[in-house]
């Protein structure tokens, strides 16, 4: 066992305790593997009880692990991947959305990534990020010395690389488009263990953001098989995610094997822990698929939304041994825990809402008083101090600042005894509000995260309608570009950090599948859609205090727009005008032109 010994640093979310563990000369730090799922409910696992779904290689690494059996996320994806990137909740580092600009770290937010990596790990990132496309928040800008990944929310929506159908796709290496073979989850592990094997000597951080299984449901037939009679007998919603979901099985058993064979398996802090409740395994009504006993999916404050499974073994620190920790524990707590556990120091200037849980990794009977908050909300808008909240403590589970569940009890969420405790309530609401009025005070919460432009870190900028700012609903998929969806979400935020002249390239189609503003790409081979035009007669561009205006010639492929921009914050608003109405442009290209 290694000797802990604990200091406490006040924080905004709470006390969190920071160990200082003692290393000898010869003696490695571990190495650090998070594998994150995304969209797999608490109950898509077979040890988790469901009566279908086979995860034989789960299963083992579950009865030897060490489980915290009530750990929580947010709802949604990004919400949850930038609390455990920062150690703060989304409400704090500002990204509580999927879209509407809200979906992207801050630039001077610290990762995780960064503090590994300044503490002398290597680290890189394999899958899905979330949290931004364009510098400076890109995963190799926030701590990630390598990284291979697609981009935006999932893979083949309309700000991913055109044609990517999770086989055989092009997913971007340090930022630079490579062409892969085979399925995505495969991709994914392949080059975790390359890296692996490049760095096993030193060591390192892994981050493993699997982006399956979320929809689409796609997977090989021989992976789903099993499970389409199930489908047909209407026992689950669809074979295809269970089938997703045996192939990271699949994957994450021979990945044990690999780090067993290079004698990395020891020595090596392993979690692994989805990203929010399930999406297809389990109906609203209750009557298809298996969720622990629980209500609630995917988006919900109710308990299925956002409670996890979180599964973690560390042999060599005695991490391990299939021990249930019931202590409530979040996302937030990600950070704190793991620089504790690895002996990564913490800079003061780090406002970490998270609390350390090593002292109770190390006895499951000690327990850590404290409320946990679920703030999120779908719009560019803060979420709100109580509607559209869950604040949760010990068993109690307090929704809307009205509804109060004994979760112990009531696993269902049935029976509301918000008249049986007004005291509890009363406790919750401070809590709640005390936290808020803190978060309240920073640029996070009232500054939209900017795009820079004009910096060497990235020539040319990429913005997307699926990112852009606006009072419409989101549009996300590259079929819904194709088939011409109009959107008038028009607005992005942008930093200008070089004056100068900037050409501003609005198109239809992305520039890796170039067509006509009027008309269509060459069909994609890997695409079912159909293409459809639209016949916008105008391009329009708002920035700065400057408005631009051009003609849409039907055949040009792009209007462009050189326009001069001082240094400092602004907005940039694109539409395309037809017959008198506007939408937003789908794909704008923005490049800094040297004075000559």
């Amino acid at each position: 066992m290694i000797p802990i010994i604990h200091s406490l640093i006040m924080t905004i979310g709470g006390i969190i305790l920071i160990p200082l563990i003692a290393f000898s000369q010869n003696e490695k730090q571990p190495n650090v593997i998070l594998i994150l799922t995304d969209d797999q409910g608490i109950g898509d696992l077979g040890c988790h009880g469901n009566p279908w779904l086979k995860t034989p290689n789960i299963d083992k690494f579950y009865e030897g692990a060490v489980r915290f059996t009530d750990f929580h996320v947010s709802p949604l994806c990004t919400p949850t991947r930038a609390a455990i990137m920062t150690g703060q909740y989304p409400i704090h580092n500002g990204a509580w959305a999927t879209y509407k600009g809200r979906d992207a770290l801050s630039k001077n937010t610290p990762t995780i990534a960064e503090v590994f990596q300044s503490a002398g790990y290597t680290t890189a990132l394999f899958g899905k990020w979330h949290l931004g496309d364009n510098y400076p928040v890109r995963p190799s800008d926030k701590g990630f010395d390598h990284v291979v990944q697609h981009h935006a929310g999932g893979i083949g929506e309309l700000s991913d690389h055109w044609g990517n159908t999770y086989f055989d796709d092009v997913y971007y290496v340090n930022n630079e488009p490579q062409q892969f073979e085979g399925y995505c989850t495969d991709v994914w592990f392949d080059e975790t263990m390359k890296f692996i094997e490049k760095h096993q000597q030193e060591p390192f951080f892994i981050y493993l953001p699997l982006n399956a299984p979320h929809d689409p449901l796609i997977v090989a037939e021989e992976y789903a098989k099993p499970y389409q009679k199930f489908e047909e007998n209407n026992e689950i919603i669809d074979a295809n995610l269970y089938g997703m979901i045996a192939n990271i099985d699949e994957n994450f058993g021979r990945f044990q094997k690999f780090l067993k064979k290079k004698k990395l398996d020891k020595n090596t802090i392993i979690i692994y822990m989805s990203d929010n409740g399930t999406r297809f395994g389990y109906s609203p009504d209750g009557k298809k698929g298996y969720n622990y006993n629980l209500r609630g999916i995917k988006g919900a404050k109710l308990e299925g939304g956002h409670r996890v499974p979180f599964f973690m073994q560390w042999a060599d620190a005695g991490i391990k041994g299939g021990k249930d920790i019931p202590t409530l524990a979040s996302h937030v707590d990600l950070l704190p825990t793991l620089a504790s556990l690895c002996n990564v120091s913490l800079a003061d200037s780090l406002k970490l809402d998270g609390v350390d849980l090593s002292p109770v990794l190390k006895d499951a009977q000690k327990t850590i008083q404290r409320s946990v908050f679920v703030h999120h909300r779908q719009d560019w808008r803060p979420p709100t101090v109580i509607q559209g909240t869950c604040v949760l403590q010990n068993d109690w589970r307090l929704i809307n600042g009205k509804q109060l569940y004994d979760i112990k009890n009531d696993p269902l969420q049935k029976e509301n005894l918000a008249q049986q405790h007004p005291d509890i309530i009363a406790q919750l609401l401070a809590d709640n509000q005390t936290f808020y009025q803190e978060v309240k005070k920073e640029k996070t919460f009232s500054e939209m995260p900017s795009t820079i432009i004009g910096s060497i870190a990235q020539n040319e900028v990429t913005l997307t309608i699926q990112h852009a700012i606006g009072e419409d609903k989101g549009i996300w998929k590259c079929e819904q570009v194709a088939s011409g969806m109009k959107n008038k979400n028009n607005t992005h935020a942008l930093e200008v950090v070089k004056e100068g002249m900037y050409k501003i390239s609005c198109r239809r189609w992305p520039q890796e599948w170039a067509g006509p503003i009027h008309g269509k790409p060459s069909t994609h081979p890997k695409h079912t859609f159909e293409y459809q035009t639209i016949q916008p007669e105008l391009a329009r561009i708002k920035i700065g205090n400057q408005i631009h205006e051009k003609v849409v010639n039907p055949e040009q492929e792009e209007v462009e727009f050189i326009v001069y921009l001082e240094k400092g914050k602004t907005l940039l608003v694109n539409d395309f005008v037809e017959k008198g109405d506007k939408y937003g442009v789908y794909y704008t290209y923005i490049s800094y032109l040297p004075p000559n």
